[in-house]
């Protein structure tokens, strides 16, 4: 690497400013406050984004988000939705308000380096917490210890700012970009809807109280599945008990069927392939999951 080309040394604290003031942009802001650099500017745009900036950034400027990357002299943040990021990029670099050598830094877990290209030279990085936001002040406990899917040609400085709000650096190359959020979004957003679609089934059991029923069984099986992997697989599925899964299909409600079946039709293909499940004892069961598969609705 050239002279010219070496991403350039950085005196901290960092002058910074935040395009999008939501969930996660805000709470970042007030990390990267915490940790002692200066959150000068955030662009807020809804009445909600402004309260919360108003909230966790107190010292920031609420201003346009050109205004905002022109007084971000070091690291301007960006965290808008996926769809939206190549937008704001060429929206700032249509109004030369991105200046060579400011590091332009984004959240976005599907998107690598790509597209933060412009015309001006600017240092890019995808900074991904892998956490869940709400936009309250609680999130700012859940950030020390958890990892960040990181792309950037400047790991040093990448590595400085994970450690300064308390993360890991997990290095993500550019092509898997997708895939590392699809893995993200597959556990994490699909697990809410899993839990939720349990709930609602034991409360149409009779259950009034379904959160205390399934607290500690999930929290379990959770822990069980993150320490052993496919070892952790319990459940009718994973003996091949084709009738008591037969049953379930017959009393589910139809809207619940066609998830239930593509889970345990996955279910019963990893419990085969770590041996858990014998192929001979899985056939009636996978017999079973097909035939309802022809007669559930799409």
């Amino acid at each position: 690497m050239s002279a010219s080309s070496r991403p350039r040394t950085r005196a901290f604290p960092l002058t910074v400013g935040v395009v999008g003031a939501g969930r996660v942009g805000a709470v970042l802001g007030a990390a990267l406050s915490a940790a002692g650099h200066r959150v000068v500017a955030a662009a807020a745009v809804s009445a909600a984004s402004r309260e919360r900036a108003a909230r966790l950034l107190p010292e920031a400027a609420i201003l346009p988000a050109d205004e905002v990357a022109r007084a971000a002299d070091d690291l301007l943040l960006l965290a808008v939705p996926d769809d939206a990021l190549a937008g704001v990029v060429s929206g700032l670099a249509a109004t030369g308000a991105l200046r060579a050598g400011q590091v332009l830094a984004h959240t976005s877990g599907a998107h690598g380096l790509a597209v933060l290209q412009t015309q001006t030279s600017v240092d890019g990085m995808a900074l991904h917490p892998a956490m869940t936001f709400t936009g309250a002040e609680t999130d700012l406990d859940r950030l020390p210890g958890i990892a960040w899917g990181v792309t950037t040609t400047n790991r040093a400085l990448a590595a400085r700012l994970v450690a300064d709000l308390g993360g890991i650096p997990e290095w993500v190359a550019e092509q898997a970009r997708p895939l590392y959020h699809a893995a993200l979004a597959h556990g994490a957003n699909h697990l809410v809807t899993l839990v939720n679609e349990a709930a609602g089934l034991l409360r149409a059991a009779g259950i009034t109280e379904p959160g205390r029923v399934l607290d500690p069984l999930l929290h379990a099986a959770l822990d069980n599945a993150l320490r052993l992997g496919d070892a952790a697989l319990t459940g009718p599925v994973s003996r091949g008990d084709a009738g008591t899964v037969g049953k379930h299909l017959d009393h589910l409600p139809s809207e619940a069927v066609p998830a239930y079946l593509a889970l345990a039709r996955r279910t019963a293909d990893r419990a085969i392939a770590a041996g858990r499940l014998r192929p001979q004892d899985a056939a009636l069961l996978l017999d079973v999951l097909s035939r309802a598969a022809v007669g559930s609705p799409s």
